[in-house]
């Protein structure tokens, strides 16, 4: 299969409020009141956290049969550390995104433990946000 690009666009036409689009599809991402947003939806990094759990999930199940898991039901919790301080420019010291995420996978299935655990790491290993997360892709921008 060839390599594939996607692509979004956000638009932030007044305030923080910002829409984002791809494949004609839309969400709004927003901040919460007490960091200059309006609280209409969730900010970036909960996004982020959000796609992470997804993308596991998506892995979860697009891999359990094959990897020998008779999974019933999956939910992924996501959590990361963030001190604001950082992206508000308060603490030059601190970092500006998350110095921790954490996952905790909520799996029924009829496996056991042992089974399952070394299914976590095939998703690790196989999770694309994770790999972007851990291995940085190279970044670059240019002004339209």
């Amino acid at each position: 299969m060839p390599k594939t690009t996607f692509t979004t666009v956000a638009h932030a036409p007044a305030n923080l409020e910002t829409t984002v689009t791809s494949r004609g599809m839309s969400f709004t991402l927003d901040e919460p009141t007490d960091l200059g947003g309006t609280n209409k939806g969730m900010n970036p990094v909960e996004a982020l956290l959000g796609a992470l759990g997804a993308c596991k999930c998506i892995v979860v199940r697009s891999f359990a049969a094959a990897q020998g898991i008779k999974l019933n039901d999956v939910k992924i919790e996501c959590s990361g550390v963030l001190d604001p301080d950082g992206f508000m420019g308060k603490n030059p010291e601190a970092k500006i995104g998350f110095s921790e995420i954490h996952t905790r996978f909520h799996i029924d299935a009829d496996n056991t433990r042992e089974e399952l655990v070394a299914f976590l790491d095939f998703v690790k290993s196989h999770c694309p946000v994770q790999d972007t997360l851990s291995n940085p892709a190279t970044s670059s921008f240019e002004l339209a």
